[in-house]
Order: structure tokens, then C-alpha cells, then sequence
């Protein structure tokens, strides 16, 4: 598989998409992030597996995004994702509130390739009165009344994620980040920036193979070395929190995020 730039990727991701991006402690595209903010896309419908942070803080403070499909939306201990708490008071963005499992099980669904996966954790809550498409059912297998929900299945038609290694083939390995693989299978395509592309063939290293992502699944590859910073990335570098709580104060204001963010599509 050749090797693109990160700007090219970012031109791979349309307008009007459904993305899906993965928790801040898991391989997050941030300098793809930055090139698709350069490239002022637009309308965006994001879905955290199962939250996000400061990806998709930035995204909504640019204007990118349309809905934002989450369990949440924090910057962890630095406090309050300010663009994402803005956008939601406004209105200027649709907010799909759901949980963890919900998302993972959608998700799943979607890897498999069918409709819906059943879930119970749901049943109460008023999740239910905000999202017609999470459906109550008998379940058919039961003799007593027994309710069930029934999620839909997400089918991303993009999965976007940074992971530390990829060989010339296209495989992609990601170590624990295990959520990435299902975020992979579920979509209809795969953009991946990462530290590093190797000669190895890793679906032939015994090691590597289990954790490894074939290339059948990928889209597309860019290298950016560091291209998770200011988060971290497992096993490759920790988070750069001073940067994080520099980001975490510029997010509480639109001038202080436009100052922070720099100049656009440049």
C-alpha cells in the first residue's frame, strides 16, 4: 500500500461523513485532525468510541461538525471540553447522547454485519425518551414479558485513528488499543496516520500478528510521527499535559480558542 501525506488523507474524509474516532487514550489522529481543520471541512457527523476530547473539541470549535455521537466529552482531569459545552448551549451543533456499552455494542453490530445488537443495561434510563432509534422489544426467546433493547447498528463510513506501526503491505499493528480493530471492521473505509512504516510483514510476526489489523481493512496510511500529540499514545510517549492544560484554558472562549488554534488552511 503507498505511503500518503497526512494532507492527502484528510482529503479522503468528505464532508457530510460519519466518522468515527476513539477515546483519548487511544490512538487519536490529531495531526489528520489538524490538516482536515486546515482543510475546513465541514459537517461532520462524529461518533466517539466511546467518548472523546480534546479530537473532538477542536473539530467543533473549528465548525466542522455537525452531531457529535458520544457517552462524552471531557479534556479527563483538565475539566471541561469548553467548544464542545458551547456548541452544545447554542444549538449550533445536534448532540446524540448515548453510553459506553451502547456505542461498543452499535459498533459491533456494525463489525459483524447486522441490523442491531440487543443490549439490557438501557432499560429505565431516559436515554430511551431521547433516542427513537434505541427500540424496546419483548424478547422472543422468553415466556414471561422480558424488555430488551435493540441498538442499531453504526456503520462508520469512516473510521480515523493513529496507531504506532504499519508495514509496506498495509497492515496496521495497534498493540492494547483493541476498540481500534472493531472501529476498523465497522467501517466502510480506514484512515490511519502512523509513528512509523516498517519492511516487516507483520501479519507474519508471531507477536505483532494477533494485534495487527490487515491491510484488507485499510484505506490508507500517513506517516506523522507524533501525530497523536498532545495526547499520548501507548507504549510510543506520554501525554503532554502542560500543552493539554494550555488547550484546556484556550477552550473556554472562541477568541482564545481562534488564538490557539493559529491560522487555517495554511
Amino acid at each position: 500500500m503507498p505511503e500518503i501525506s497526512i494532507r492527502e488523507l484528510a482529503g479522503r474524509l468528505p464532508d457530510g461523513a460519519t466518522v468515527a474516532i476513539p477515546p483519548s487514550r487511544s490512538g487519536v489522529a490529531l495531526a489528520a485532525t489538524r490538516a482536515l481543520i486546515d482543510r475546513k471541512a465541514r459537517n461532520l457527523h462524529l461518533i466517539a468510541i466511546p467518548t472523546s476530547g480534546i479530537q473532538a473539541d477542536m473539530l467543533i470549535g473549528a465548525g466542522c461538525v455537525a452531531t457529535m455521537e458520544c457517552a462524552g466529552v471531557t479534556l479527563d482531569e483538565h475539566g471541561q471540553a469548553g467548544r464542545f459545552v458551547a456548541a452544545v448551549k447554542a444549538g449550533s451543533i445536534s448532540l446524540r447522547d448515548s453510553t459506553c456499552p451502547a456505542l461498543v455494542s452499535g459498533l459491533q453490530a456494525g463489525e459483524k454485519g447486522i441490523p442491531f445488537m440487543p443490549m439490557r443495561g438501557l432499560i429505565g434510563s431516559d436515554l430511551l425518551k431521547y433516542r427513537p432509534d434505541y427500540q424496546v422489544i419483548d424478547n422472543p426467546m422468553a415466556d414471561d414479558p422480558d424488555p430488551i433493547v435493540l441498538l442499531p447498528a453504526i456503520t462508520p463510513d469512516i473510521a480515523l485513528f493513529h496507531a504506532p506501526l504499519a508495514d509496506r503491505n498495509g497492515n496496521v499493528w495497534i498493540g492494547t488499543m483493541r476498540e481500534l480493530m472493531t472501529m476498523a471492521h465497522a467501517a466502510r473505509q480506514t484512515l490511519v496516520t502512523v509513528e512509523e512504516i516498517t519492511d516487516t510483514d507483520l501479519m507474519r510476526d508471531e507477536l505483532r500478528a494477533p494485534a495487527t489489523i490487515p491491510s484488507l481493512y485499510i484505506t490508507a496510511i500517513a506517516r506523522a510521527p507524533g501525530g497523536s500529540w498532545p495526547l499520548g499514545l501507548p507504549g510510543c510517549h506520554e501525554p503532554d499535559n502542560e500543552e493539554l492544560a494550555r488547550y484546556a484554558a484556550a477552550s473556554r472562549d472562541a477568541e482564545s480558542f481562534a488564538s490557539w488554534l493559529g491560522p487555517v488552511g495554511v
